[in-house]
């Protein structure tokens, strides 16, 4: 049988105050993926708006925050030039193609997903259809380019696992159209073979620190909301401070152990490890061959060093960048124009099967 032609498709809210964790959990695996991949990265604001206008700020924060997380794109070495970096707003195919799958997903399959949950916290009935359908719009992110990989953390993989569902049934319920038009290739659906216009999607997870957790909690992952700042090392911080946030980072009194199953029970130490070992390319075995048995006395100041090495350039970038908003604003309409070609390609072909009549 065929296959779908390799592609490598990522987004990132623009919330703002990016930080170590999007750094390690996804944009410098994102670098490391355009060596060998064919790769579209893109700024997903229409997601930013799914909660009260409070909590996204307003128009001028999201304008800000979208260059934002573009000049960290740019300044952790994505290439704009080979790839295509966009906002999604620009696309508005992304927007179409959700409300195709909108009516493709079913309800229980939404219910399921535990970020709603999450989000709209008890109050769900005041939460809006937006935070509720967005895994949808997801969806569309990701196929409105028949993208075959997408990069995510832990706690996105079910929201692909959605995705791989929104695209097997569009696939099963239009696989004699998909056909009849000449599209897609030739599928196994367990024991019947189909016509699938759409890949099921495959993760790509890895690396030792794809969850960083919080400086000051070892238990929370690594967030923007946390109320003290030094929680997190953001990917602005200077040189002074991010070495003053490694140090006074929350550890417990023993020392590093020996293996690696010492680690179980400490989650700050761990945490600290883990980052130390992606930051290396390495991982915690290795961390501990080299640490263990250390205090946090020594150990704090070689990561602080060594987050000060690898993070300090990209800050020192990420703000010259920053400043120059016409760049900026000159990549995303390039890379938005680009992807615009290819998603417009797919949508036409989607309309064909689903029947809407157009010139």
């Amino acid at each position: 049988m065929s296959t779908f032609e390799p592609l490598v498709f990522s987004g990132v809210q623009p919330t703002g105050n990016l930080h170590l964790g999007n750094y390690l959990g996804a944009v410098r695996r994102w670098v490391a993926l355009q060596e060998n991949n064919n790769c579209i990265y893109c700024v997903v604001d229409q997601h930013a708006i799914t909660q009260a206008v409070s909590v996204w700020g307003g128009p001028a924060e999201l304008q800000r925050n979208t260059r934002e997380v573009t000049a960290a794109f740019l300044a952790a070495g994505i290439d704009a030039r080979k790839h295509i970096v966009f906002n999604q707003s620009r696309v508005r195919q992304h927007a179409e193609l959700a409300w195709v799958f909108n009516c493709v997903a079913r309800m229980g399959w939404l219910n399921r997903m535990t970020q709603f949950k999450d989000k709209a916290g008890k109050d769900r009935e005041n939460a809006s259809v937006g935070l509720f359908a967005y895994p949808n719009l997801m969806a569309a992110d990701i196929l409105v380019y028949r993208a075959t990989h997408v990069p995510v953390g832990e706690d996105q993989k079910q929201h692909l696992e959605l995705t791989r569902d929104i695209a097997q049934k569009f696939n099963t319920d239009f696989s004699a159209r998909i056909a009849e038009l000449g599209l897609g290739i030739e599928t196994q659906s367990g024991d019947e073979t189909i016509r699938s216009f759409f890949p099921l999607t495959e993760p790509v997870i890895g690396g030792p620190a794809a969850r960083v957790m919080s400086l000051r909690d070892g238990t929370k992952k690594m967030s923007k909301s946390d109320p003290s700042d030094l929680s997190r090392i953001n990917l602005t911080d200077d040189e002074d401070t991010i070495s003053k946030k490694i140090r006074k980072a929350k550890t417990d009194s023993e020392p590093l152990p020996s293996d690696i199953e010492g680690l179980n029970d400490r989650p700050e130490a761990d945490n600290l490890v883990g980052i130390y070992a992606a930051l290396t390319d390495t991982d915690k075995a290795g961390v501990i061959r080299d640490f263990g048995g250390q205090q946090f006395s020594v150990f704090k100041p070689a990561l602080a060093d060594l987050a000060v090495a690898k993070l300090a350039p990209i800050a020192s970038e990420m703000r010259r960048l920053s400043a120059d908003t016409a760049y900026i604003d000159s990549v995303l309409k390039d890379g938005g124009e680009r992807a615009a070609i290819l998603a417009e390609k797919t949508m036409r072909n989607v309309r064909d099967i689903v029947g809407f009549l157009q010139d």
